[in-house]
């Protein structure tokens, strides 16, 4: 029997739909967001049928579209495809065309640090300014390693962020925290990020959590940024200061190529968190296109136990959209 792991993204959703205002809650896209088999098909259609995103980064930040696939998508597709999803479902371009995701990559040159603290906001402005991209309703910046700093320059990204989300209502600004360095929960990078969140819960913003997408493997049980993770997927297994592991190879090496992970090439990384940031990035897609988790319930019986029993009563009161959560939890 597996033990149940949370597919509830650690956060109230509400109905989100892409040119309204903010709601009344944050959404926090983390680890917990990773399930891409939960996301039903149709909120998968609905993404791309409403969505113009646009997604400034550097190297840190492709991670992202790697775990996208980064020929539009092409190579996601494929393994979604092999394994039972429809064809085409997730491929993506500039301009959506081929009823591909419309996401700008790379929409201007640069990201949260490069060339400096500042300047993204400013080309964020003139790009949304410029007629051409009026369709664009969701802009989203990630950090290379800028993010490990002080709080003061933290709240120089949050401020500017503040200022786009009060000129361009129309427009779903997402906030990213930075990658793990290695340096725990004593680190810099983690107090940092730690800021980010506390602002976005706050404040009712929606939150890509990069450096917690990279904190746990996908069964979920062990934080590694607490063992002192890095981007690498390497962490310190006996706590005797070296890093002598990596979750991302570990897992890997104990599943099958081509049915639970793939190749994604991600930069600085390994291949499986490549993985999960793209399975992340479509869940952030599908929620903020309207998507809302369902609550599907796995113990029926409320016995604290996954049996036959459950089993039998999921069988006669399913829910649309529950089977995938209840077939990962049953167990084999």
């Amino acid at each position: 029997m597996k033990t149940r792991t949370a597919y509830v993204c650690g956060v109230l959703f509400f109905l989100l739909m892409p040119v309204l205002a903010m709601g009344a809650a944050p959404v926090i896209i983390d680890h917990d967001c990773t399930h891409i088999w939960n996301i039903p098909e149709s909120a998968i259609e609905n993404a791309v049928a409403d969505l113009h995103i646009a997604y400034g980064h550097t190297s840190h930040g492709s991670q992202l579209i790697s775990g996208m696939g980064t020929s539009n998508g092409s190579q996601l597709d494929a393994f979604m495809t092999a394994n039972g999803a429809t064809p085409g479902l997730y491929r993506w371009n500039r301009g959506g065309a081929d009823n591909a995701l419309d996401l700008h990559n790379y929409f201007v040159p640069g990201d949260l640090g490069n060339p400096d603290r500042t300047t993204w906001a400013r080309r964020t402005r003139e790009y949304l300014d410029n007629p051409v991209h009026w369709e664009v309703n969701v802009v989203l910046w990630s950090w290379c390693g800028q993010a490990a700093t002080s709080t003061a320059n933290i709240d120089i990204y949050l401020n500017l962020m503040e200022g786009l989300i009060a000129d361009y209502p129309h427009v779903k600004f997402v906030f990213m925290t930075g990658h793990l360095e290695g340096s725990g929960t004593t680190g810099i990078i983690h107090r940092a990020n730690e800021h980010i969140r506390a602002h976005c819960r706050t404040n009712n913003r929606i939150l890509y959590d990069f450096a917690d997408i990279e904190s746990y493997d996908p069964d979920g049980l062990v934080n590694y940024m607490a063992l002192n993770g890095n981007d690498n997927c390497d962490y310190d297994s006996d706590n005797n200061g070296s890093l002598d592991g990596n979750w991302a190879r570990e897992w890997q090496e104990s599943h099958v190529l081509g049915i639970d992970w793939w190749a994604s090439g991600a930069s600085h990384s390994q291949h499986l968190n490549g993985n999960r940031k793209g399975y992340a990035a479509w869940w952030l897609w599908a929620t903020l296109a309207g998507w809302k988790v369902e609550q599907c319930p796995v113990d029926s019986d409320h016995d604290n136990d996954v049996d036959g029993w459950d089993l039998a009563v999921f069988a006669a009161e399913v829910e649309p959209g529950c089977m995938n959560v209840f077939a990962a939890d049953f167990g084999q």
